[in-house]
């Protein structure tokens, strides 16, 4: 299977939360077109740690979401539908933004596909790409965060 380093990111997180890698016995992943979840068994006492992948992620101390998501200076680009996400108009094509470009309102960011028709997301905001959230071709849901812009005056 393959994860995007956002996967990989929060999975190291619970992992570490649990005391470090030589605490786990076991990581069951468990991945579906609506999400998915993560099943840890930790050695010794606390036998099972569980976390949904379309919701926030426990910390130590608070039930706040882990990492950029959480900071309100950036704005999401989230899905306007269910469908396909590609970064790029064709296979062979660049994206149409990596992390770091400056994009202006109407730009566009990325395309969803759904039933086989190619719709183009547009930024609403002038701003920095910060994070790319969603591996190319990957399903996505509606409401899906696409892409973080931090924005710009």
């Amino acid at each position: 299977m393959k994860f995007s380093k956002q996967f990989w990111d929060m999975l190291q997180e619970l992992v570490s939360l649990l005391g470090g890698q030589d605490q786990i016995q076991e990581i069951e992943i468990e991945r579906r077109f609506w999400g998915g979840k993560i099943r840890i068994t930790k050695a010794g006492k606390d036998p099972v740690v569980s976390a949904s992948l379309t919701e926030p992620l426990p910390s130590s101390e608070t039930t706040e979401p882990v990492g950029l998501e959480a900071d309100d200076r950036y704005h999401p680009v989230q899905s306007p539908m269910v469908g396909m996400f590609y970064r790029a108009p064709s296979p062979d094509a660049p994206a149409y933004v990596e992390e770091g470009d400056v994009v202006s309102p109407g730009q566009t960011l990325c395309i969803i596909e759904a039933m086989k028709i190619m719709n183009e997301i547009e930024s609403d905001v002038k701003g920095r790409v910060v994070r790319v959230l969603i591996e190319n071709e990957s399903p996505v849901e509606y409401n899906t965060p696409l892409f973080l812009l931090e924005p710009l005056p």
